[in-house]
């Protein structure tokens, strides 16, 4: 199987039900989309396919061939997006352990809603939060759209 991991051509030979988290965690060894609990509920796998965000736990490899993933890794460069640098400045983690995910999933929300009302935040933003940042996440997202 091939596709497009974080601009670049990829293959994938094992088995085509393997999750695309293990692929690109275990194959392609990229550590940064997380797991989480393995059901698609908590969002720390958030990873965007065809730029729009899915939880690569719930996702068989065999639904991505001639597709774009985007990973943590492949949002930019040098952590320069706009959501990553809010991020920073916000100190948005506390464990940290969701935020890849937390990221991948408000970097979509801005790209579809480039002022996103509170209302918006909390449809788009069904990740969990053990540490509970939440009130943080809301400000370091309106940080990054008034900026942008």
């Amino acid at each position: 199987m091939k596709f497009n991991l974080n601009g670049r051509q990829v293959t994938f030979d094992g088995d085509v039900e393997t999750p695309l988290l293990w692929v690109i965690r275990e194959q392609f060894k990229l550590t940064g989309t997380k797991f989480g609990c393995g059901i698609g509920m908590c969002g720390a796998c958030t990873v965007h396919l065809d730029g729009v965000p899915v939880r690569s736990c719930s996702v068989p490899v065999k639904h991505v061939t001639g597709r774009t993933v985007t990973s943590i890794e492949g949002l930019s460069k040098n952590r320069s997006h706009p959501i990553q640098l809010a991020w920073i400045e916000k100190d948005v983690p506390q464990c940290g352990y969701c935020q890849s995910g937390m990221i991948m999933s408000a970097a979509a929300l801005l790209k579809n809603y480039p002022k996103p009302t509170d209302e918006q935040i909390d449809q788009a933003m069904t990740n969990l939060c053990r540490c509970a940042t939440y009130h943080r996440i809301r400000e370091a997202i309106h940080d990054a759209a008034s900026k942008k």
